[in-house]
């Protein structure tokens, strides 16, 4: 059960955010971009959660992405080491908000040569799947298991193999049930879930997102918004188009916890 998020305005830097074109091309227009932001915030709040809402950085045009710059649990937040020197600093501008609701004994380090973001740390249950490629390193997955191990979670890792971020590719719905892509689909890690792989044409909408019984659907995908409503999900489409021409989607905008 989620009951508070973090959450970062996007800034107007935004149009010169990171993006591979993967899930299509254009510029975010910013205007657009704080309307869909504050409609992603009433979302979380309708489901529950406290919302704290960070104001932009125009230092840092990825920054409303703040699931990378670190990773939370109730237990515990880790503080992750991105590669991309336009990213890196973003660390230090969401650990203030994170001392706020975890105390320094329990907030950790990803520290140099180890690298990871955010994106490529999925839970289910108490086991983390942590991608590894070029965001995520193996020492930085490593330094990862050995502070989560501490608390009673565990850690393996999967190959990226496609796009940027391991949470692109495959996501958690809870219940057994995991969206994929078909790379992700015969990834061995996998096997023992329900799988349901995602039409290549609606491949972005694999970032779902699953809120205390209730999954956000980026707005824009019919098949899987389908296909996620006959699991038995009750649904909620959110427009993210903006975000996604710089290859962001639902779990970058929020730590949730």
């Amino acid at each position: 059960m989620f009951t508070k998020a973090i959450t970062r305005k996007p800034c107007r830097a935004l149009i010169d955010g990171i993006s591979t074109a993967m899930f299509g091309e254009g510029t975010p227009i910013y205007e657009d971009a704080i309307a869909q932001h504050a409609k992603y915030v009433e979302t979380l709040e309708s489901l529950g959660l406290e919302v704290t809402v960070l104001e932009g950085d125009e230092r840092y045009p990825d920054s409303c992405f703040v699931e990378d710059p670190a990773v939370v649990v109730p237990e515990f937040a880790v503080i992750t080491n991105s590669p991309r020197e336009s990213r890196n600093g973003e660390k230090y501008e969401i650990l203030p908000t994170i001392k706020e609701f975890w105390p320094e004994d329990r907030i950790f380090y990803i520290e140099a040569p180890g690298t990871m973001e955010g994106g490529d740390v999925m839970l289910v249950g108490k086991h983390f799947y942590v991608g590894q490629y070029e965001r995520t390193n193996a020492e930085g997955a490593r330094q990862f298991n050995e502070i989560v191990t501490q608390f009673g979670y565990t850690s393996s890792t999967v190959p990226v193999t496609e796009g940027l971020h391991l949470k692109d590719f495959v996501i958690n719905l809870e219940n057994n049930n995991l969206l994929v892509s078909p790379v992700m689909d015969a990834q061995p890690a996998f096997k023992d879930f329900n799988r349901y792989v995602i039409d290549p044409d609606e491949l972005y909408a694999i970032n779902s997102m699953y809120i205390n019984g209730t999954v956000l659907v980026p707005q824009g995908y019919p098949k899987t918004l389908k296909l996620i409503q006959d699991l038995g999900y009750p649904t909620l489409p959110v427009d993210t188009n903006e975000f996604r021409k710089i290859d962001g989607s639902l779990t970058c905008l929020s730590l949730r916890f």
